[in-house]
């Protein structure tokens, strides 16, 4: 077995600092202040800026604070933590399903099978870098024969062996491949590293005891009797002298994720700003189900507006064309807000989507097709109907009715090809209703048609149009329906060309009128 071991040793300041504001977000080692975090009233994570301060862990908080005037103090918070964490572990799902969450910043992977997939550890590690640089994790990455052997060396390893590797986000540690090179790695190893070993630290350390090698060289019946199992048990299984059973992670089948702001979001960037941490982590766990998004929700939850508890605002995005790009899905989110007028400043941010498209992303082309065209085609249509809205955005559908005017109707864009909009469908009786499998409009008909027929002039027999006539070319096109709606077309279709060489399209009324005056020439449309 070969496993993976990936640890974030800035979890709980990485977790905190996306819930900051643009203006105050940045990586948690270079922040525009001193950031820490507190649990039980005592300083739990601290940054590279508050460590320069002197403010250190476990510290009391009125310590830290007169040491830094300006230390941005928040409270810790597990399941902010566990969130982040879990995104992570989504990630790693998408290249093997042997995913195990070890403890509250270690994510272990079982690659073993997954390394000729992929194309070796190099390759691997490439697509891993890929898929956890969205998150923004600092992640250092170590790989041993044992679950727990891989975990300690990813959160400790010997610093003149770091090595960085692609890209800032993931520091290749270690590499044990076999037993023997894992226990030569682990031998100077502090047994603080060891879970028990914390607990029992103060007396390991008076009896001269400080590495894993130092605890090897002790008689392994004393120490039990002394300090427990859970010591030599943990060991044991770092070695590969134990068995050690892991359960799988299991995946959600639907997302649904939470991030509560720091500051109240009262613009639509800084509401853009905190979404774009949760379409990270949706793109994880749509990587994951290797399939791409179809739709999301955003929910956001406002505070109290004079004592009065304001509705939770909700904007559905839903896309044309499935996507797997984060650059795409915060487009077109950022269409969305831009239409939109908060009610009240945010607090709080909600994701959820349970319409995924399985399916591997389409291949890039080095050179444009007609599939290329098209789905850029598709992108501007998102665009547009993100910021104008649905009804804003139609497109023409055939209608099985041999009447220009009544031949097409209006549909939304993206609409299937079957869904004529009510509004928009003329109102006639069933030859309206779109046909079971409308084809083409024909191509011997103008796509500009005038919205009504403009009457013509006629002389020598021919119509004339601004005072000359024009000159028929093709037809007639005889069409006689509608008789059972109450607007008969008896007419002879004609293509005609006028002096200048335009083209247009008239029809003549093959039946007489009532009144001998009324003209039989019409314009109906012109060709392009």
């Amino acid at each position: 077995m070969r496993w993976w071991a990936l640890h974030l040793p800035l979890l709980s300041l990485e977790a905190f600092c996306a819930t900051l504001p643009p203006e105050q977000a940045g990586r948690p080692e270079r922040p525009e202040r001193p950031v820490a975090l507190v649990a039980a009233h005592r300083v739990a994570a601290v940054n590279a800026a508050a460590a320069a301060c002197g403010v250190r862990a476990e510290m009391k908080r009125a310590t830290a604070l007169a040491l830094a005037s300006d230390l941005l103090l928040a409270e810790a918070s597990p399941a902010r933590d566990s969130a982040a964490l879990r995104a992570v572990a989504h990630a790693a799902l998408a290249f093997t399903p042997a995913v195990v969450l070890h403890d509250a910043q270690t994510v272990l992977m079982e690659v073993q099978g997954s390394l000729r997939l992929f194309g070796g550890p190099a390759a691997l590690h490439q697509r891993l870098q890929a898929a956890l640089a969205p998150l923004g994790h600092r992640v250092q990455m170590a790989a041993a024969p044992t679950a727990v052997g891989a975990a300690l060396l990813a959160r400790w390893w010997p610093r003149g062996d770091l090595t960085t590797a692609a890209g800032p986000h993931l520091l290749l540690g270690p590499h044990a491949t076999d037993l023997a090179a894992l226990q030569a790695l682990l031998a100077p190893a502090p047994v603080w590293l060891l879970g028990p070993g914390r607990e029992h630290w103060e007396a390991l350390q008076g009896m001269g005891l400080h590495t894993l090698h130092d605890l090897q060289q002790m008689p392994r019946a004393g120490l039990a009797r002394r300090f427990g199992t859970e010591v030599l048990d943990e060991l044991d299984r770092a070695l590969g002298r134990r068995p050690d059973p892991r359960r799988w992670l299991a995946l959600p089948a639907h997302f649904d994720s939470r991030l509560e702001l720091l500051a109240r979001a009262e613009t639509t960037d800084q509401v853009l700003h905190g979404a774009a941490v949760l379409l990270a982590r949706l793109l994880a766990w749509a990587q994951a189900h290797q399939a791409r998004v179809g739709s999301f929700t955003l929910r956001m939850r406002h505070e109290r507006q004079r004592r009065v508890l304001q509705p939770p605002t909700e904007l559905a995005v839903a896309l044309a064309e499935p996507s797997a790009e984060l650059a795409h899905l915060q487009l077109l989110l950022r269409e969305r807000l831009a239409r939109l007028t908060l009610t009240a400043p945010t607090l709080e941010l909600q994701l959820s989507c349970q319409h995924l498209v399985a399916g591997a992303v389409p291949n890039g082309e080095l050179f444009p097709t007609q599939a290329s065209q098209a789905e850029g085609l598709v992108r501007l249509l998102e665009r547009l109907r993100a910021r104008l809205g649905d009804d804003q955005v139609l497109r023409l559908q055939a209608v099985a009715d041999h009447r220009p005017e009544h031949a097409s109707a209006t549909v939304p864009a993206q609409g299937s090809a079957s869904s004529i909009s009510p509004s928009t469908a003329p109102s006639a009786a069933p030859s309206t209703a779109p046909s079971a499998t409308p084809g083409p409009l024909p191509l011997h008909r103008p796509a500009w048609l005038l919205p009504v027929p403009q009457p013509l002039a006629e002389r020598a027999a021919l119509p004339v149009l601004q005072g000359r006539p024009l000159q028929l070319l093709s037809g007639p096109e005889r069409i006689e329906t509608g008789w059972w709606d109450g607007a008969p077309a008896v007419r002879d279709y004609y293509i005609a060309q006028t002096p200048e060489g335009a083209l247009v399209w008239v029809w003549h009324a093959r039946l007489p009128d009532a009144d001998d005056a009324a003209p039989r020439w019409y314009l109906q449309g012109r060709f392009g």
